[in-house]
């Protein structure tokens, strides 16, 4: 297939099965955004904001664009805005991967950090102060209506596609900006009205579960807000995640099924297996993994594994 543009790839991600982890009697399936070009759901954010600004004449022809990310946004808007020509910066808290800045770098954007104590909020600060005094234009991804649009265009008629004459009783889907759960989420009630809507939060950071936020480990889950973007009628239940279960989550993933996720991709699979744990034989559930385990070489889902040679595990075979 021949694209005009590397943003011809962006969607019709793979859903696939899970055959070794799922419940017995429970039919588990990924919807597995890393097959994105670059490697995460927010390609879909990304694109939707450049194009929708273009054809309102919001952003003009090589403005600057700004966004406060903790990565994989940040990520995407740098190839969107390379393919496009647009110069980009990235607001970042210091606390998120070097792995994200030097992708982001890589694809010609500039990235400024932000300090931890200021939290999410605070890159959001900067990054509309900066935009405002340089004339840039702030994607807004928490609050721009066109994000959830686009995955009422495509995240979600995507999955009706490949369910169709299929059952599908439970999505479940971290809210991160809030896109994908309201987009995807609005698409699939009013298409099947008796599916249910699981979304997932972090156990530290649990902010709709009406608890406060804290620090916590699952990188571009919850910042300290809720998203305005957010629909919070759509789920039927919340289910946190602490970030341990989240981590040994993706490397079970990886391990078992081969399926090479992050760690908010650990944290969502995690709440679909509590879900499908408790549902009757025959029941189907479809779990978002976001990302790929590849942007998180520098944090703890890599802790203890060993980078020099398996002599031990040699030694032991005689």
């Amino acid at each position: 297939m021949i694209h005009d543009s590397i943003l011809g790839t962006v969607g019709d991600t793979p859903i696939v099965r899970i055959n070794r982890l799922a419940p017995e009697g429970v039919q588990m399936y990924a919807k597995l955004e890393f097959f994105n070009p670059m490697s995460s759901v927010k390609d879909r954010l990304a694109t939707a904001i450049i194009l929708d600004a273009e054809a309102s004449g919001t952003l003009k022809p090589g403005q600057m664009v700004v966004e406060a990310t903790s990565g994989n946004t940040g990520i995407a808007l740098a190839a969107v805005c390379a393919a496009r020509g647009y110069p980009f910066v990235a607001f970042m808290s210091e606390t998120f991967s070097v792995e994200r800045r030097k992708l982001m770098r890589a694809l010609g954007a500039k990235v400024i950090l932000t300090p931890a104590a200021e939290r999410g909020s605070g890159m959001v600060r900067h990054a509309q102060a900066f935009a405002e005094k340089h004339g840039a234009f702030l994607a807004r991804q928490f609050e721009n209506p066109a994000n959830p649009a686009w995955h009422r265009a495509t995240t979600g008629p995507e999955i009706l596609r490949d369910f169709a004459g299929r059952r599908l009783d439970w999505f479940v889907t971290g809210y991160g900006t809030g896109g994908t759960l309201t987009g995807a989420g609005e698409v699939l009630k009013l298409a099947r009205p008796t599916l249910k809507i699981a979304a997932t939060e972090p156990e530290g950071a649990a902010l709709l579960s009406g608890k406060e936020w804290q620090p916590h480990k699952i990188q571009g889950w919850t910042p300290d807000f809720i998203p305005d973007v957010l629909n919070r009628d759509i789920y039927d239940l919340i289910v946190p995640v602490n970030d341990v279960v989240a981590r040994d989550t993706a490397r079970d993933l990886a391990t078992r099924e081969g399926i090479f996720c992050g760690i908010s991709g650990g944290a969502t699979f995690a709440a679909a297996l509590e879900v499908a744990r408790t549902l009757d034989p025959g029941s189907v559930v479809l779990a978002m993994i976001p990302d790929t385990g590849e942007r998180y070489l520098s944090t703890f889902l890599f802790e203890g594994i060993n980078e020099g040679s398996d002599d031990e595990w040699l030694a032991s075979l005689g």
